[in-house]
């Protein structure tokens, strides 16, 4: 009988925060791309005003980069979605070494996730695989769902060669940036969108 080889395993490091310098594991599996330093260098500098307290949701989490991130600049809760099993261990292995608290952990493909609708976050990361093409549906059911507060920052990353899709009417992209083969920007939505219910 065949064993199965357990997965190679690498490494990302808090670079701000309360946690700064820690690292912690990373699946090496296709499709998962931790976001580099330099861009959640950028990315915290951009959020800075606003990310300490606020509600945090990491769709597509993967390596959990950006919510770990999230959390150690004081965000009041992050909320990490992400299917795949192996993934999700080490996410939760990775939130015991820290200590961190205000971490939740939800198992589940993250467009079908959306679609239920549910409580606002304030920030959202949108970080989805380049293989698929997802951030046009996940800005569609953001929008229509109950997932945004008024005047939320969604951060996004998409392949330079494919760019960003349209966004929603009256969010706008206020920063936007290049990394290598990386694009990533800003959004920022109108907050009278959802007051006017």
């Amino acid at each position: 009988m065949k064993r199965s080889r357990p997965r190679a395993r690498g490494s990302l490091r808090i670079v701000g925060g309360a946690y700064r310098g820690r690292r912690l594991v990373v699946l090496n599996q296709d499709g998962l791309r931790p976001t580099s330093d330099r861009v959640r260098e950028t990315l915290f500098n951009w959020l800075a005003p606003v990310v300490e307290g606020a509600r945090c949701l990491d769709l597509f989490a993967g390596s959990g980069a950006l919510g770990f991130e999230a959390a150690s600049r004081g965000a009041g809760e992050v909320v990490m979605v992400e299917r795949s099993e192996p993934v999700i261990r080490i996410l939760r292995e990775n939130i015991q070494v820290m200590g961190a608290h205000g971490i939740n952990l939800v198992q589940a493909d993250a467009v079908c996730w959306l679609m239920e609708g549910g409580r606002p976050f304030d920030i959202v990361f949108l970080d989805p695989p380049f293989s698929d093409d997802l951030l046009a549906q996940s800005f569609a059911m953001l929008a229509a769902n109950g997932w945004l507060s008024p005047n939320a920052r969604l951060y996004v990353e998409a392949p330079l060669s494919r760019g960003f899709p349209g966004l929603p009417l009256d969010w706008r992209l206020v920063r936007d940036k290049r990394a290598g083969q990386v694009r990533y920007g800003l959004v920022e939505t109108a907050g009278e969108l959802w007051e006017s219910d």
